[in-house]
């Protein structure tokens, strides 16, 4: 239950953390409402599960102010713990247990009555698929059961808020769908979850996204909302023999602000799409590269990504060559 029966799950104004002199986040402001599943990306280092273990409660802010489930980041982190589901990217249950005695000994933990603790290990072995590998050593579970082991044994106690770091970093797609699956489930019945990734498909799941990058948010807001109006720059796609050779000469294309590798072909960022579109077409006509699809397409988070990131790269360069 949330602490004054709040609409809004997370509320964070202006949080910092720092290590000596690194900042490894800086005066980050969002808010969660209950139910939502918010997506939390940023390259690996950019402050993401420093944001979250501070929202959890293990870490003490440097700065600023949050609130979790309706209680003070900074003053009540011991009743946060107790309201939350927490899920880390590095494996945390007992390989030497069951799958049953790691959820009898979380039930302990969780100080969930006696009398509730069956109906909550069934449901858990239920919501997991685990009813085949209840008596098997963890150890023995592959990546993808282990996941849903950890998820059921962070939700034993039926918090209102999960927070799941990397939740699915290294598991094979069908087992991470079928995880996000799950989420599906727990989002429905108005959990709200919180839940950091790196994978661009993963990040297209959530109600939000907040975008961190060196310790700042430069983003929030909706996928759709992310590619349609946060993204300025128009994207194309281009289809063309040897598209590795190709971006070296397409590089030097008037207005053409970033080019990637993607998939088979090449995402191109451009101010004006239809001049760039005909000013790379005749490039790679008159060097050979026979083109084969060159047009303006929606672009994909990650296009969105990566613009927003370089973006911002672009417009700390000065700043950074003033101090020198």
């Amino acid at each position: 239950m949330i602490k004054n029966n709040s609409e809004k799950a997370v509320v964070v104004k202006d949080l910092e953390k720092r290590f000596g002199s690194f900042v490894a986040v800086n005066r980050v402001t969002f808010d969660v409402p209950r139910g939502e599943i918010f997506g939390f990306l940023g390259p690996n280092g950019a402050g993401k599960s420093t944001t979250i273990r501070m929202l959890c409660g293990i870490l003490s802010p440097t700065g600023g102010a949050g609130t979790v489930a309706g209680f003070d980041i900074r003053t009540e982190a011991e009743n946060i713990k107790a309201h939350i589901g927490y899920m880390s990217q590095k494996f945390s249950l007992y390989e030497d247990l069951t799958v049953e005695e790691n959820i009898d000994f979380y039930s302990g933990i969780y100080r969930i009555p006696p009398a509730k603790r069956k109906e909550r290990k069934e449901w858990v072995i239920e919501m997991a698929g685990l009813e085949e590998h209840r008596h098997s050593r963890t150890a023995v579970l592959s990546g993808g059961w282990k996941q849903r082991l950890s998820l059921g044994c962070a939700i034993l106690h039926e918090p209102p808020i999960i927070f799941l770091d990397e939740p699915t970093s290294g598991v094979d797609p069908i087992s991470r769908r079928q995880f996000w699956d799950l989420i599906y489930e727990l989002s429905a019945k108005g959990v709200t979850v919180f839940v950091t990734t790196h994978y661009m498909d993963e990040a297209e799941y959530c109600d939000r996204l907040g975008l961190i990058y060196r310790g700042e948010l430069i983003a929030v807001g909706s996928p759709q909302t992310l590619k349609t109006e946060l993204m300025k720059d128009e994207v194309l796609e281009v289809l063309c023999e040897r598209p590795q050779d190709a971006m070296g000469e397409i590089e030097k294309v008037a207005g053409i602000k970033e080019i990637a590798l993607f998939g088979k072909g090449l995402h191109l960022v451009a101010e004006n799409g239809d001049e760039a579109a005909h000013a790379v077409r005749d490039l790679l006509e008159r060097q050979g590269y026979k083109p084969t699809r060159i047009e303006r397409i929606v672009p994909s988070l990650e296009d969105v990504f990566v613009s927003l990131i370089e973006a911002r790269d672009r417009a700390e360069q000065p700043q950074e060559e003033v101090k020198r």
